[in-house]
C-alpha cells in the first residue's frame, strides 16, 4: 500500500508551537524537535503495523482502522482513538486520557514524501518525512 516503507523525518513546520499547547516542557521540546523520528509502516488490509524509533524510544503499535486503541506519547501523554483511511489519507482522532481534548493527525503521501499533519487547540504542525 502507498503508506508502506520505511519513513525518517526531515524536516518539521511548527512542531515546537504545536509541543507547548500540548503542554510538554521547554526542555522536552528541544528535544523533540531533534528526535530523528523513523517510522516503519506495514498495512495489510485493515490491519497497521507500525515501528517508530527516536532518540528517545522504540515502540510498535497495532491497529486495526476504525478501532480504538490506546497509545502514549513520546512524552508519556496517553490516548485513545483511532486511525481511518479516507481516499489516499491516513486520518486519526484522538483524546488525551488527562483531560479529554482531541488530538486531530493526518498522514498523506505527496510525491515521495509523507507530510504528518497534528491540530490540537487550534495550533496545527506538520512533520515531512521521506522515504529512506
Amino acid at each position: 500500500m502507498a503508506f508502506d516503507g520505511t519513513w525518517k523525518v526531515e524536516k518539521s513546520e511548527n512542531y515546537e508551537k504545536f509541543m507547548e499547547a500540548m503542554g510538554i516542557n521547554l526542555v522536552k521540546r528541544k528535544l523533540g524537535a531533534h528526535d530523528n523520528l523513523k517510522i516503519i509502516i506495514q498495512q495489510d488490509g485493515n490491519k497497521f503495523t507500525i515501528k517508530e524509533s527516536s532518540n528517545f524510544r522504540t515502540i510498535e503499535i497495532v491497529f486495526n482502522l476504525k478501532e480504538n486503541f490506546d497509545y502514549s506519547l513520546a512524552d508519556g501523554t496517553e490516548l485513545h482513538g483511532n486511525w481511518d483511511l479516507k481516499g489516499s489519507q491516513l486520518v486519526g482522532t484522538f483524546n488525551r486520557k488527562d483531560n479529554g481534548k482531541e488530538l486531530k493527525a493526518l498522514r498523506e503521501i505527496e510525491g515521495d514524501e509523507m507530510i504528518q499533519t497534528y491540530v490540537y487547540e487550534g495550533v496545527t504542525a506538520k512533520r515531512i518525512f521521506k522515504r529512506g
